[in-house]
Parts: structure tokens; C-alpha cells; sequence
């Protein structure tokens, strides 16, 4: 499960994997930070722009406290596993409703079989390349909250229906953390809930809903999209770690929007999973110096990613 000890020697590999708690809680302190930010700007300048803004940034947030949560899974967040899990589930995961324990198993599972018939990620990469017009109406559809509020209603009804049923939780564990879906819900939606009221109690009654729930089910849905899409869509199906997985390249406006803590370079997160996000960088760059990123599925930007899933792509 760490491939890129095949490009990469053990004493280049460790001061990579090394964590940090005190880097640990400055990226949650600066994902939550950074959602405060962006509705205060809407406070002291209240208009369409600064809403939209907002709106975005909180979104893209939202992503970025399920990358957080990701690298707790890995325990690459902070350096001991009491930590990564306590700070993991209820600062990242239970906020955007999802839940740690069973994103992990199922991640993990992710990582040993990647773009294999035992992948439960699959289901999502299989689909691409696709046409411009499939891609079209799955981000309108995102945009627009009807994937949000479809897969909340449905996540809300199984939770109603697996109440007390341990082994049928457990049979859909996968289903809800393939997307970042907690299995109990009911876990999640006290917290979930808790922002929108603390956001109302704050500014205005709607903030909440306009500044957590709202991004929730429209601009989070988007970016989750693309960057699965991102990730492993219209990549090789094999076991080659270094075409199975893509890595795109990301820009200031792309990091503010799309792709937080650098979530872009998957392909190296694949290599050595336990190296912690903020050091991926720098292992693309030694991974570069050595010429291994000549051999690499690497898109230059997320426009050019969505171009190989299918985006210049017609009808036929």
C-alpha cells in the first residue's frame, strides 16, 4: 500500500511522513477561520457580491474540513491516533455530516485497490470519460442544490430506516462514506444543525441557512464533484499507481475555490498515503527532480482535467 517506496527511498520518504500537531491544529484553526472570515466580509459589506463570495468560500471550506478529515483517517493530521480521531470527527467530519470511523474502512479499502474491480470508488470513476452534456447536467444539478438536497433526504430516510438495525448500518457504511455521509445521521445532525443556529444567533436569523446550509447542498456538492472527477476520472484502469490517479495543478483562485489544502496532488497522496497534505508539495517536487512527474497522469489545471472526463466531448 505504498507504492512510491518504488521512486523514493526510506530516508527521503520519512521527514515527509513526519506530522505535526501544531500543524495539525492550524490547518482546522484556518479552515474555520477562514469560513469566518468570508460571511464577516458579508457583515461589514452586505451585497450580491460579497453574498456569492461568501457563499463560495464557505463552500469550498466545507471540502476543505473533509480533506481535514480524510488526513485524520490516515492519521496524518496529528501525530497521536486519539487526536486525529476526536479532532477528526467533531471539528471536520460531524459538521458536514459525515463520520470518520466509516470513512476510514472504506478509504482505506480505496487505497489497496485503487481503479481495480475491488475499489469502491469505482462506481465513481467508471463513468468518465462521459460527453460535455452529461457533465453539464450533473453540474447544473449541483449547483442548483437538487444533488444536495436529494442525497440529504435520502441520507435522512436511511438513517429513519436502519434505526436499530446494526447489521444494515453496517452493509451501507460504503455507500455513505463514498461521498463523506455519516452512517448515523443523527450523530451528525445535532452539529450539522448547531452552526446554522450559531451562525443565526450571530448575524441575522438566515445566516445560517444561507451561509452553512446553502453552500452545503450547492457549491460543496460542485467542488466534491470535481475533484473526484479530478482525481480518478478517465484514468487507467490498472494497478499503475502512477496513471490510475491524477494529480492537477492549482492556482491561488483554484485553492481558494475549488481545491483547499493541497487536495491536487492525489497522485502523490497515493504513492505514500501517510504523508500529511501540506508536505505533498514538496514530494511532487523531489518526485519532479528525479523525473518521475514525466511519467505521471498530471493535468496543469482543473479545466484541462475536466477536458480528459469529457468536457470538449459531444453527443454522439
Amino acid at each position: 500500500m505504498t507504492p512510491g517506496k518504488a521512486f523514493l527511498s526510506t530516508d527521503e520518504i520519512r521527514p515527509l511522513a513526519e506530522r505535526s500537531d501544531l500543524m495539525g491544529f492550524w490547518l482546522v484553526t484556518h479552515c474555520w477561520a477562514t469560513i469566518a472570515l468570508a460571511v464577516a466580509l458579508f457583515a461589514i459589506w452586505p451585497n450580491p457580491l460579497t453574498f456569492v463570495f461568501a457563499v463560495l468560500v464557505v463552500g469550498s471550506r466545507q471540502l476543505g474540513l473533509a480533506i481535514l478529515m480524510h488526513e485524520a483517517a490516515h492519521n496524518a493530521l496529528f501525530k497521536s491516533r486519539k487526536l486525529n480521531d476526536v479532532v477528526g470527527e467533531w471539528f471536520c467530519g460531524r459538521p458536514i455530516l459525515a463520520e470518520l470511523m466509516a470513512y476510514r474502512h472504506y478509504h482505506l479499502t480505496h487505497h489497496r485497490f485503487t481503479q481495480t474491480d475491488k475499489d469502491p470508488d469505482l462506481a465513481l470513476s467508471s463513468k468518465f470519460p462521459t460527453t460535455r452534456a452529461s457533465l453539464k447536467r450533473k453540474f447544473i444539478r449541483d449547483l442548483t442544490g437538487q444533488t444536495g438536497y436529494k442525497q440529504l433526504a435520502a441520507q435522512i430516510m436511511m438513517s429513519i430506516r436502519l434505526a436499530g438495525d446494526d447489521e444494515a448500518v453496517e452493509a451501507a457504511s460504503s455507500d455513505f462514506a463514498q461521498a463523506f455521509k455519516a452512517r448515523d445521521l443523527f450523530k451528525s445532525l445535532p452539529v450539522f444543525i448547531g452552526i446554522i443556529v450559531l451562525m443565526g444567533a450571530i448575524g441575522d436569523w438566515w445566516w445560517g441557512l444561507a451561509f452553512w446550509l446553502l453552500p452545503y447542498l450547492t457549491w460543496f456538492q460542485f467542488v466534491l464533484r470535481v475533484r473526484n472527477i479530478a482525481e480518478h476520472g478517465a484514468t487507467e484502469a490498472s494497478e499503475n499507481p502512477l496513471q490510475n490517479t491524477r494529480t492537477t495543478l492549482a492556482g491561488p483562485i483554484a485553492r481558494l475555490f475549488v481545491a483547499p489544502y493541497w487536495v491536487n496532488y492525489h497522485l502523490e497522496h497515493h504513492l505514500v498515503m501517510h504523508v500529511p497534505c501540506w508536505r505533498l508539495k514538496k514530494m511532487h517536487e523531489l518526485l519532479t527532480e528525479k523525473g518521475v512527474t514525466e511519467q505521471m497522469r498530471v493535468a496543469p489545471s482543473y479545466r484541462q482535467a475536466l477536458v480528459e472526463a469529457g468536457w470538449k466531448t459531444a453527443e454522439p
